[in-house]
């Protein structure tokens, strides 16, 4: 039988950027994946790379601003290494306040909108915006790419096939068991996103978070040049004239359906803040599932089943939190101290006893 000496449950970004990471460390690598590598999560997200101190949990502060600095050597090693052109744009975000929330703007330099983007002129008044120094990335691109950079480095994959449970042998994990077969290894790694909490034995308590949204065609591909966030809607530009529109936050189960009135609810924000969108046209719409977790913190490092790991529960952040998830989690696996300290994302805080 075939051996490998990690196994990665799960191919969205997380477990596509661990498993370039193990290769490189010299491990020989299979990702596991219930449907299609990068699909889900992956695939719905809307590719804003926030590090904002008073949007990120203050716990997740430290890996955010590491993971959103290492972003441009992680883009540009995976374009050269898969051919595929990522999209990372780096013109910041325009950031629009409430009343309420005004005065958190005392410590940024506040946005002068009719020079950095006059069409929001037209959307009427705003009480406050400040510019924040953020990228953004096209989340399908990502993915494509390093589904490829995977592929070219050797992981092996294994598609339509969902994980049931860690095997274990005398106390620790020695595989993994499918719906369709067994797979050995000694290191097993829970990338699952939202269906994590499905495999046995640990619990992992994650859960799906739904989150709808839409893509426009711009009037005018340069109509937008900065990622716009308001209390309603945000706004990310595609440097192809593409335009997303999102995202709710919705506890509706394992429901990926869009639902009219909710994209239409989007559009109509999106058209309050930039009129001309009237011109443009609607290109499509769709639901993903985040990974939400009950303290709002990614899940990370190994269980209490020696081998087997966790890597999970990012929520809106996955995508931002690649690099730096793959780096550290490639570290703990490998058994070295990570570089950032991991106390507040590990399994560990979570004690509910073995699944049933």
């Amino acid at each position: 039988m075939k051996t490998w000496d990690v196994i990665l449950v799960g191919g969205g970004i997380i477990g596509l950027s661990l498993s370039i990471a193990l290769r490189k460390r010299g491990a020989s690598v299979l990702v596991v994946d219930r449907g299609e590598p990068g699909r889900e999560a992956s695939y719905a997200a809307g590719g804003m790379l926030v590090d904002c101190p008073f949007e990120t949990p203050k716990a997740l502060q430290n890996l955010a601003s590491a993971s959103a600095r290492m972003y441009p050597e992680f883009v540009h090693e995976l374009e050269i290494e898969s051919g595929i052109k990522v999209d990372l744009r780096g013109n910041g975000t325009i950031l629009l306040l409430s009343d309420e929330h005004a005065h958190l703007a005392a410590n940024f330099p506040k946005a002068n909108l009719l020079k950095l983007e006059p069409v929001l002129a037209e959307g009427g008044s705003i009480a406050a915006a400040v510019y924040l120094a953020e990228r953004s990335v096209d989340p399908r691109a990502l993915t494509a790419a390093a589904v490829q950079t995977a592929k070219n480095r050797g992981v092996d994959f294994s598609s339509g096939d969902e994980a049931t449970a860690v095997h274990q042998s005398a106390g620790r994990a020695t595989g993994l068991k499918t719906v369709k077969t067994f797979f050995a290894a000694h290191k097993i790694v829970n990338c699952a996103g939202a269906w994590a909490g499905s495999i046995a034995p640990v619990p992992i308590p994650t859960r799906p978070v739904k989150g709808q949204m839409l893509c426009l065609i711009m009037p005018a591909r340069s109509l937008l040049r900065h990622v716009v966030r308001s209390p309603k809607v945000y706004l990310i530009p595609r440097s192809d004239g593409r335009l997303l529109v999102g995202a709710t936050v919705e506890e509706a189960g394992f429901d990926k359906r869009t639902v009219p009135s909710m994209i239409q609810h989007q559009y109509q924000a999106a058209l309050e803040l930039l009129p001309k969108l009237r011109d443009g046209k609607i290109l499509e719409d769709w639901a993903g599932l985040r990974p939400g977790t009950p303290d709002g913190l990614p899940i990370l490092g190994e269980t209490d089943v020696p081998g087997y790991y966790v890597a999970t529960g990012h929520f809106r952040d996955g995508i931002l939190l690649s690099p730096i998830t793959a780096e550290v989690m490639a570290q703990v696996i490998s058994d070295e101290t990570p570089t950032l300290n991991l106390s507040a994302f590990s399994p560990e805080r979570f004690r509910l006893g073995p699944l049933r």
